[in-house]
């Protein structure tokens, strides 16, 4: 499917608007299809997803709304086991956190439950099989498949394009732009420096360098002028000023998630959604002690405490921090969820996918 072809879909809707893939939670069936019915693009964050799982939402949304739905995977980087040294260096940073012991003693967790984790991410797979994954994309046909870390292999290009699904790729600099350029995607998803979640650096080692730390307008401004593709922008896009700052400095559309993580039909914890919309000062870091890659979340015990403490390469220690965050969750204790925001977060409202767009549409119409 051409540029072209994707920038009549993006003309034909609501808004130019895309809503963020979110890998984890917040995109849940009912959440998209809520987005769907607003006349916007949902997506679904399907990097940890098994087929059958990708396969079964999706048709499920189907039957629930009408629209174009955007599947999201993420690019895994190549790996073998870690070494003893280093995942006991890692499970001892974890150990070392002071909510162990509190919890021991109330019972509220199981410390052998750490232990499960070392062992799941000592033993491969370490990640689902792309192939495995694409295979009910194929089967179902959402409108639109996106990736973020890099580029997918040459024959997901191949049979996106036999099958007229677009493709969008993530691209947090300019070097990664003009890769994605003559790969045979469809568009650029220029990530700025204000975006939630994870940084969506090809290199999986690559630092957090300040050259490369640009703010979303400046990046989408950037990509615009070397580059033919149509150009998405993510990142700190809370409102329809936003929106249309946006397309003034060359994009085609705008994706946001932060915005829309605190609605009601949003899958995020309620913990999340509470310090989305009551805690403001609390800020945002970027912190790769969650998962192994740097990802911008909501300040918490977990992310000061874990600063500069090792590591595993990802997603190694996504799997090791897998339990603490699953009981942190259950037990409604923020402090140890990884909970992903942009800059902006404090903007956001408890409200409804229909009263935001609603509200998005308003701004956004007035600043033209």
């Amino acid at each position: 499917m051409s540029s072209d072809s994707f920038k009549a879909m993006i003309k034909s809707l609501r808004l130019p608007v895309i809503q963020a893939p979110m890998a984890g939670g917040p995109c849940t069936v009912n959440f998209v299809a809520s987005v769907l019915k607003e006349g916007i693009i949902g997506s679904f964050g399907f990097a940890y997803s098994q087929a059958e799982t990708i396969r079964s939402e999706l048709s499920a949304v189907r039957q629930m709304a009408t629209g174009s739905v955007n599947a999201n995977f993420f690019i895994f980087p190549a790996l073998h086991a870690p070494n003893e040294a280093d995942l006991a260096q890692a499970a001892q940073a974890l150990r070392r956190l002071d909510i162990f012991d509190a919890w021991s003693t109330d019972h509220r967790y199981n410390p052998q439950l750490l232990d499960q984790s070392m062992q799941k991410a000592n033993t491969a797979p370490f990640f689902p099989s792309l192939e495995d994954q694409l295979e009910a994309v194929w089967s179902v046909r959402p409108q639109l498949l996106s990736f973020h870390f890099g580029l997918p292999p040459s024959w997901v290009f191949e049979k996106a394009h036999s099958l007229q699904i677009p493709i969008l790729i993530s691209a947090s600099t300019l070097s990664e732009a003009l890769v994605i350029e003559g790969s045979g995607a469809a568009a650029i998803i220029a990530q700025g420096i204000e975006a939630g979640g994870h940084r969506g650096y090809f290199d999986a080692a690559a630092s957090l360098s300040p050259h490369d730390a640009l703010t979303t307008l400046d990046l989408v401004e950037e990509v615009s002028i070397h580059c033919k593709l149509p150009v998405v922008a993510a990142g700190g896009i809370m409102n329809g000023q936003a929106i249309r700052a946006a397309i003034d400095r060359g994009a085609c559309a705008v994706q946001m998630g932060t915005a829309f993580l605190a609605c009601d039909e949003s899958g995020a914890s309620i913990e999340h959604k509470r310090l989305l919309t009551e805690e403001p000062k609390r800020g945002t870091v970027f912190t790769r002690a969650f998962s192994g890659r740097y990802a911008r979340g909501i300040c918490n015990r977990f992310t000061e405490s874990m600063h500069d403490r090792p590591v595993l390469p990802f997603p190694q220690q996504n799997t090791l921090t897998g339990a603490l965050r699953q009981r942190s969750a259950q037990i409604g204790d923020p402090e140890y969820q990884s909970l992903w925001a942009g800059t902006g977060y404090s903007q956001c409202r408890t409200e409804s996918v229909k009263e935001l767009i609603a509200r998005l549409e308003q701004n956004y119409r007035i600043s033209n």
